[in-house]
């Protein structure tokens, strides 16, 4: 086991606090897709907890211009603010995906694969919060690519049940890049889960 070693221990609270905000994002989002009423009003607060991230990660990069010396590589701790980012950024674009399109019945793939974002956002707030003693990070990482693959199989499922089944044109592309971007999410948190492993070998 090694320990990294902190110059600005900051950092890692301020990653905590940003996975912990994915997590509430990934929870609206399972929540939206459970209880398909009040569809504005749940979007209105993914989208509240999306520029929340946005204004976390601007602070992580603020800080990191202007620290001197920081406790892992500062290309490393910039991918990562910036990827976890890209996790909520893609909840967030599947959210007004269903608002530009109107989508009133959404498949039962989108619930599917919302629960699996937020299964890989709490496998990611783990993994973070372990960065400072590096205490196991590697096995939330590769629950976090397990999770992906799953993500990939209900994805192809569903796109070829919709090809099979929808006989609307326009319904079958609305639905199909909904599935699409919620997929996109989970490869963003796999994207993460691979900054994490390489912080970890870099310090071994």
């Amino acid at each position: 086991m090694f320990q990294l070693i902190p110059k600005d221990t900051s950092f890692f609270g301020m990653f905590s606090a940003t996975s912990d905000n994915l997590i509430a994002g990934a929870r609206s989002l399972v929540n939206l897709f459970a209880d398909y009423r009040d569809v504005e009003g749940k979007i209105d607060e993914i989208r509240h907890i999306e520029r929340q991230g946005d204004e976390l990660t601007h602070a992580i990069l603020t800080k990191l211009n202007q620290t001197f010396i920081t406790p892992f590589d500062r290309e490393d701790i910039y991918q990562l603010a910036s990827k976890l980012d890209d996790v909520l950024d893609f909840i967030h674009t599947a959210t007004t995906r269903i608002q530009i399109y109107r989508i009133t019945d959404p498949p039962p793939a989108a619930a599917e694969l919302a629960k699996i974002i937020l299964m890989q956002s709490e496998e990611l707030q783990k993994a973070v919060s372990r960065m400072q003693k590096n205490d196991n990070i590697l096995v939330h990482c590769v629950e976090i690519n397990r999770l992906e693959n799953e993500a990939d199989t209900v994805a192809q499922q569903a796109i070829a049940n919709l090809f099979e089944h929808e006989k609307d044109p326009i319904t079958l592309i609305k639905i199909k890049e909904l599935i699409e971007f919620l997929e996109r999410a989970t490869d963003k948190a796999e994207d993460v889960a691979n900054v994490l492993e390489s912080v970890v070998l870099k310090n071994t």
